[in-house]
């Protein structure tokens, strides 16, 4: 099972420039088809077009909502200049991407200090919880492996906005060196690696400021 994790970085590239991408990197990280995509910072217009652009299942959360009156209006005044204003107007998601059935198993916020932060998940027909969070700091790390609880199968993945070593007690061993991480608990997998800058160039530049991480689990 190949299961990644991105931060679209609000479908910016980097760096950044007026026009959002976010469509092409969707398509991009589904494209050969991978199990699971965690996906963190997606502006809010974009989540009812997720299962369209992948071919996958979609369960989104909202981070933050929009300030004006609809995560539309907000996109649409966002492409004037998207490298700019990112989701501040639109409000931001996150998002798991699954080819298989789910149930919802719920989220949590784990801050409201500066930007909200939250945990989402979700429970696949076999057992399998699939987590996605965006956190920052040991404290919100911690929250989320509160959140996941005594659940014996999970695979989490995120940005963490923290490089190892931390404690993340019975999971595998964390990326070296990145904030970006795949996680796994009770499953055998392989070591988590960051996609090469080539696999997301797209013409002078690179689809976010953060390259996709994957991992195949079993």
């Amino acid at each position: 099972m190949v299961v990644r994790a991105w931060n679209v970085f609000h479908g910016n590239t980097y760096p950044p420039q007026r026009r959002a991408f976010l469509r092409e990197m969707i398509e991009l990280v589904t494209r050969d088809e991978p199990d699971i995509v965690c996906l963190q910072e997606l502006p809010l217009w974009s989540l009812r077009h997720l299962e369209r652009w992948s071919g996958m299942h979609a369960s989104s959360v909202v981070v933050r909502r929009s300030r004006v009156e609809s995560a539309r209006l907000g996109g649409w005044l966002t492409s004037v200049n998207q490298g700019l204003l990112r989701s501040a107007l639109t409000g931001e998601g996150g998002a798991i991407l699954t080819r298989m059935q789910f149930a919802d198993r719920g989220s949590a916020v784990v801050s409201t200090v500066g930007l909200r932060r939250v945990v989402h998940a979700i429970r696949l027909d076999d057992g399998l919880v699939v987590a996605n969070a965006h956190t920052r700091g040991e404290d919100q790390l911690q929250r989320v492996a509160d959140f996941i609880g005594d659940e014996e199968r999970v695979v989490l993945g995120g940005d963490f906005n923290l490089v190892p070593p931390y404690d993340l007690e019975g999971f595998s061993e964390p990326l070296a060196g990145s904030i970006d991480q795949i996680v796994v608990r009770g499953l055998p997998a392989g070591g988590p690696f960051p996609w090469p800058d080539d696999r997301r160039r797209f013409g002078n530049r690179l689809l976010s400021d953060h390259a996709p991480v994957e991992l195949t689990v079993g």
